[in-house]
C-alpha cells in the first residue's frame, strides 16, 4: 500500500506502509524492504522516537562517546585503588574463613 504524506507540512512525499502483527511478547518483525533500506543487520540497534501520535524508527550506531555518562558511579568519583583494596581484603577474609572450616 502506498500513501502520500506531507513532511513538515511542506512537500508531499510517497512512502510505503506495512502492516504487521504484534506478538504476545510485544515483538514486531521489521519488513525486509525496510531492513534493506536502512541497511540493517542482525544485532543492530534501533531508536524509537515518539512525537505526538507518530513513532519514528531509526537505525543507530552507538559509540563509546554516546554511552559516556550513562551509568552514574555510586560515589563521585570512584577511587579504583580503594575498590581494589576492598576486593582483595574481602577475598582474603573468605579464604581464611574457608581454611577454618
Amino acid at each position: 500500500m502506498k500513501v502520500m504524506t506531507a513532511q513538515g507540512g511542506m512537500t508531499m512525499k510517497e512512502m510505503e506502509e506495512y502492516i504487521r502483527t504484534v506478538t504476545t511478547k510485544g515483538q514486531v518483525t521489521i519488513p525486509a524492504e525496510i531492513r534493506r533500506l536502512l541497511e540493517m543487520e542482525p544485532g543492530d540497534k534501533v531508536v524509537f522516537r515518539v512525537r505526538d501520535d507518530t513513532v519514528e524508527l531509526q537505525l543507530t550506531t552507538m559509540t563509546l562517546e554516546d554511552t559516556f555518562g550513562a551509568v552514574i558511579p555510586r560515589h563521585q568519583p570512584e577511587d579504583f585503588a580503594d575498590l581494589r583494596e576492598i576486593a582483595i581484603e574481602e577475598h582474603a577474609q573468605k579464604v581464611v574463613a574457608e581454611m577454618k572450616e
